[in-house]
């Protein structure tokens, strides 16, 4: 049985307004994404999780499947992924829909290859647990380079060893979490979350981890695929 691959697009965002079907090389960045994923072949369909219809409309013309529209409730800066989640899985199981594992495959994490997915897919089927998170190694470090203010507004470190590091080699390692995360689809249902405590990583190269929040961001990745500097594959 073929996993399925869901991609939770909301029309709503602050940070990067309609980032998702801002354009790219005269293509959405949504548009992009579905045709690296229907590329790939490992998946049965691509289906777009949305509330809104212009990006409904968008993913059916590059070739995903938008068989219910999200809730305006499960649409909002607050609602959990999660939640968002656990809507599409049960609307595609009572739609009939076929599968055992599904990957959440972000659109604004635009570098994420075809290996990266296959890998997260084999270690899920391996290990046998409720969710493999694909994560980068952070060099921004709270054990060494990431600062609080206290109550008094003087700087501290995030976390404190009784040794601090003298450089960041010599801190613990910390990762960053990017927008690639495969599930047991019943196990998920039954926990009805994504449990840290119960996911393993699957860590990947930190240009395929590159997540779009910012404008900042977005022009990086607007470059590296028009200038072909990276290719979506």
């Amino acid at each position: 049985m073929k996993p399925i691959c869901i991609i939770p697009a909301r029309g709503g965002s602050k940070g990067v307004p309609k980032k998702n079907i801002r354009k790219i090389a005269g293509k959405p960045l949504l548009g992009h994404v579905i045709e690296q994923i229907d590329k790939s072949k490992i998946f049965s369909t691509v289906i777009v999780s949305t509330e809104d219809l212009e990006i409904a409309k968008i993913a059916r013309k590059y070739g995903a499947d938008v068989p219910f529209m999200r809730p305006k409730n499960l649409a909002t800066d607050t609602t959990p992924m999660d939640k968002v989640l656990l809507h599409a899985v049960k609307e595609l199981y009572n739609l009939d829909y076929k599968f055992d594992i599904f990957v959440l495959r972000d659109a604004t994490t635009p570098f994420i290859t075809t290996t990266d997915i296959k890998k997260s897919i084999q270690l899920l089927r391996k290990k046998k647990v409720p969710v493999v998170c694909a994560v980068y190694e952070q060099h921004l470090n709270p054990y060494f380079n990431i600062v609080e203010t206290n109550s008094d507004g003087f700087l501290k470190l995030s976390k404190k060893l009784k040794t601090r590091p003298m450089s960041r080699q010599q801190a613990p390692k910390v990762y960053q979490l990017n927008g690639l995360y495969t599930y047991d689809a019943r196990k998920f249902l039954k926990i009805k979350k994504t449990d840290f405590g119960k996911s393993i990583p699957l860590e990947i190269p930190l240009e395929n981890g590159l997540m779009i929040d910012t404008e900042f961001e977005f022009k990086i990745s607007k470059l590296l695929l028009e200038t072909k500097s990276v290719k979506l594959k």
